[in-house]
């Protein structure tokens, strides 16, 4: 799923092409797309786009008399900047915002069609689609660690709500947890204010990294290739591969359609986390450390 970087790199590629142009229209090719109906789509249509937001993971394309169009991606959608007039046929594609500089395509791979788009009026409608999560980049070691201990729950979970932390996933989260050296099962509720403000910094360092990385591979042209797995991650896709910070070998939890991936010895004192799965298959031979596991692995050879 688009996350913050790859959000505000999308956001910062749309002002730059689009803002102060006219949107012709948006040309739907799934109508199971567009979740609302008034206004209408085409409310939009010769309307010239003021600004580009960022709400949590959402994009706001914003017109004149607070008329605003509200873009999902989730976890498969994409865009796509296409030559002026850009046929929309293609099995991914869902929909064409056309401009001047060009068709904006949204695709979306997969069977599962998550992306939405709505079309509101008013701030107050707007307002309707913020989750509530704090926006980390400008928060204070007090306002994070409020937002961090509101319910107690493992800091995993507690980084991929949006609730509580916009604009954070899977992904991220799992980079933020091996740079603050943090168990990704540790319990809010037991967080320190010295681990609260550690795992804010982390946060902020990683969140920027990245960030600077995709304007850095962007450029003046517009995003190609906004993907979960990047070279140069530490531990998130990287299970079996060596933490590059102590050489061990990077570990996950499968939950859903999901993992966790982590070091267990930058993170977890050299224990292993328990797999919802295969911990509850293997119960008491559930190996706890990552020596017994390397162990077990040996003598079965």
């Amino acid at each position: 799923m688009p996350e913050l970087p790859d959000v505000t790199v999308y956001q910062e590629r749309l002002t730059a092409h689009c803002v102060g142009d006219e949107l012709a229209g948006i040309r739907l090719r799934s109508p199971f797309l567009l979740r609302t109906v008034e206004p209408p789509l085409d409310a939009v249509a010769g309307q010239v786009l003021r600004a580009v937001e960022r709400l949590g993971k959402r994009l706001v394309f914003v017109f004149d008399d607070e008329l605003f169009v509200v873009l999902h991606l989730m976890i498969a959608g994409r865009l796509r900047l296409h030559p002026v007039g850009k046929a929309i046929g293609g099995r991914i594609d869902l929909a064409a915002f056309d401009f001047p500089v060009g068709a904006i395509v949204l695709t979306e791979a997969g069977s599962k069609k998550r992306a939405s788009l709505h079309v509101v009026q008013g701030r107050e409608a707007l307002a309707a689609f913020d989750r509530g999560g704090l926006e980390v980049m400008s928060a204070t070691s007090d306002g994070f660690l409020a937002a961090l201990q509101r319910e107690n729950r493992t800091i995993k979970r507690a980084l991929c709500d949006p609730r509580l932390f916009s604009g954070i996933g899977n992904a991220y989260s799992d980079e933020i947890l091996h740079r603050a050296r943090l168990s990704p099962a540790k319990l809010t509720a037991r967080f320190s204010a010295e681990e609260g403000e550690r795992l804010r910094a982390a946060t902020v360092a990683v969140l920027t990294h990245w960030t600077d990385e995709l304007r850095r591979e962007v450029g003046d042209g517009f995003p190609d290739k906004v993907t979960a797995f990047r070279d140069g991650m530490a531990v998130h896709g990287r299970y079996g591969k060596p933490c590059p910070e102590c050489g061990s070998a990077v570990q996950r939890i499968r939950y859903a359609d999901n993992e966790c991936n982590y070091c267990s010895v930058c993170q977890c004192d050299g224990k292993l986390l328990a797999d919802r799965g295969l911990s509850g298959l293997l119960k008491k031979d559930w190996p706890k450390t990552l020596a017994e596991l390397e162990e077990r692995r040996g003598g079965g050879r």
